[in-house]
């Protein structure tokens, strides 16, 4: 079982930055492939960007450019880095691990963004 604990969520103007951070536990991190999604109120969730075990990364055509995913290893951690946040950006982020093999998946309970226009 993994645990998935999400943090950095918050208000911001556009044109600004925030930088997600997702604490997991429970697993062997580093064999874990990891996302970020977001849900927008009566939207679907989409994915926002990915890495691999590898740490092979992409992105969503809307957040290429503006968004990096990264990964620490040591720290059981995946990040978001957000930077020249737009309104649209305005969602509930969430943390996502696929198991090496993908046949497992947990999800964090969820960091709410909103941008301000």
């Amino acid at each position: 079982q993994v645990q998935l604990v999400e943090s950095g969520g918050g208000l911001v103007q556009a044109g600004g930055s925030l930088r997600l951070s997702c604490v997991a536990s429970g697993s062997i991190f580093s064999r874990n492939h990891m996302g970020w999604y977001r849900q927008a109120p009566g939207k679907q969730r989409e994915l926002v960007a990915a890495i691999t075990s590898g740490g092979s990364t992409s992105y969503a055509d809307s957040v290429k450019g503006r968004f990096t995913i990264s990964r620490d290893n040591a720290k059981n951690t995946v990040y978001l880095q957000m930077n020249s946040l737009k309104p649209e950006d305005t969602a509930v982020y969430y943390c996502k691990a696929d198991s090496f093999l993908r046949t497992q998946t947990y999800w964090g309970q969820g960091t709410q963004v909103t941008v301000s226009s």
